[in-house]
């Protein structure tokens, strides 16, 4: 349960202390995400919840922004830690967002801070039949 750039103790103590960001009010579930870039570098994320629950952004997602705000495109792997008592998968929007920078099999590693369970998922199981670019046709604006 490693990878080629982080130990697997060094994840969890890096998502124990990450976790205690999570701004999680409505809910109280905390949700803490660590990516790591094919470059090898880390990306965080954490949720955080609005009043107005449609503004609220995932981890995950939080995550991915912050990696290609730094200039990066291409997710390695992606580590989730919540408080709840089973590790938790990424949501649907999530994994969309995933699949625009990551390959079908990326695994995503879910663990449960609560109850130290883990869970690991291929993308392509995650999110089978994915949208993506190669349905996209650009359209030329005509002149009618």
């Amino acid at each position: 349960m490693s990878n080629k750039h982080l130990k697997w103790e060094e994840i969890i103590t890096m998502l124990e202390k990450l976790i205690k960001n999570s701004y999680s009010p409505y809910s109280g579930i905390k949700v803490a995400a660590i990516l790591v870039s094919c470059k090898g570098s880390r990306y965080i994320g954490v949720n955080v919840e609005n009043a107005s629950y449609g503004l609220t952004e995932c981890a995950e997602r939080v995550a991915v922004f912050n990696m290609v705000a730094n200039g990066e495109k291409c997710i390695e792997s992606i580590f989730i830690a919540s408080n709840t008592t089973k590790p938790l998968p990424p949501c649907g929007a999530c994994r969309q967002v995933i699949r625009e920078f990551a390959k079908l099999d990326t695994i995503v590693t879910s663990i449960s801070l609560t109850t130290k369970e883990v869970a690991q998922w291929k993308l392509e199981d995650l999110l089978p039949y994915s949208f993506t670019k190669q349905y996209i046709t650009r359209r030329e604006h005509s002149s009618e």
